[in-house]
Formats: C-alpha cells, sequence, structure tokens
C-alpha cells in the first residue's frame, strides 16, 4: 500500500502562485467545547486547504469530497505513526468545512498506546496530525514542481511527531481522568 502524507497548517499570505506559504510559527486555538463524548476524545485540523506542506504540496477546497461521501469517518483509520498495526481508536466526524479538514475522534482506553498517547497529547508533547491517502486528481506545476490535490482518497489519520504540514494539529482534548464531559484547551 502505498501513501502520501500530509497535515494541515496554518494560513499565511499567497505567494505569487495564489498558494499560501507555511508559516513560520504555529497557532493554536484555545477553546473549551461542549460534548458527551467518553475519555479520550480530541479534535483538530488534519489538512488546511491551500497551503504547502513540506513536500510542496496543496490540497485544494473539496479534495476530500468524494472519499468521506464513500467512507464516511468510520471508513477511515487512526492510526499511530501511519502504522497500520497501531490503530488507537475512532474518527467520530470528519468533515470539509472552509477552512481545510476538521476531525473529531476517539482513543481507545483499553489500548495501552492509545492511554501513552493521552498522556502525551496532555502534556502538550504530541498534537501533530498526518493524512494517508492516495491521489486521485492532481495538477502539478512544471516549473516549481508544486502539487495541487484536487481529489484524495483519504484511507487514514493518523497522530504524528512531526507532521508534514506543521500546521495539522490536535486543538482539543477531553480531560483524562474527569467525567465532565467537557473538552479542555489542551494549553498550546
Amino acid at each position: 500500500m502505498v501513501s502520501n502524507t500530509l497535515s494541515a497548517r496554518r494560513f499565511s499570505p499567497a505567494g505569487g502562485n495564489g498558494v499560501h506559504r507555511p508559516a513560520p510559527s504555529l497557532k493554536h486555538v484555545d477553546a473549551t467545547f461542549s460534548s458527551s463524548a467518553d475519555d479520550g476524545a480530541f479534535e483538530g485540523y488534519a489538512s488546511l486547504f491551500g497551503v504547502m506542506d513540506l513536500g510542496h504540496d496543496v490540497v485544494m477546497p473539496g479534495a476530500f469530497r468524494e472519499s468521506l461521501a464513500r467512507r464516511g469517518a468510520g471508513g477511515v483509520k487512526l492510526l499511530w505513526q501511519h502504522d497500520p498495526a497501531e490503530p488507537l481508536g475512532i474518527w467520530t466526524s470528519i468533515a470539509e468545512d472552509q477552512r481545510g479538514l476538521h476531525v473529531r475522534g476517539r482513543l481507545n482506553l483499553e489500548r495501552e498506546r492509545s492511554r501513552e498517547v493521552l498522556s502525551l497529547m496532555h502534556q502538550g508533547a504530541l498534537d501533530g496530525l498526518s493524512i494517508g491517502y492516495r491521489t486521485e486528481i492532481e495538477r502539478k506545476d512544471p516549473e516549481t514542481g508544486l502539487r495541487r490535490l484536487e481529489r484524495i482518497d483519504l484511507w487514514e489519520i493518523s497522530l504524528v511527531t512531526f507532521p508534514l504540514l506543521p500546521q495539522a494539529r490536535v486543538h482539543a482534548v477531553s480531560p483524562t481522568l474527569a467525567k465532565s464531559g467537557f473538552f479542555v484547551s489542551s494549553g498550546r
């Protein structure tokens, strides 16, 4: 199975070719979200539209539409570092919005790896998201090498240490032990 990897980035001013360049700093959303999710719930952006990743790929708006219609959130795997032998839980919601690919997931806390990941997320040591996919339609600029990904078959989204799109981040994590029913800001 061949998989390319992307992750979401913060928007920065467009260059001469209309593509947003990676920003030098990260912007994190501090917010509280009401939820009835069990412990291990989190959310963030797995991809941002119009933002170039470190591999010179840009995901275009609507790129995930057909794949999400076919698979739904339940058909996209939640993995650790893109390892198919390391599932962490489930995606409860995956949707395109104006900014990019917004995701909500829930870690399976019966697995030791998921408990470790949740602990690292609360500590702020782990917050990267990265997509695994097959490109269906792309346009490549022969002068710059920039690839505009217009249609993507999304297979999985991983929690990762170093996302290829540095702004692809978890923005909110549920309390580890509390049964409050609320997400809390991850503090970043």
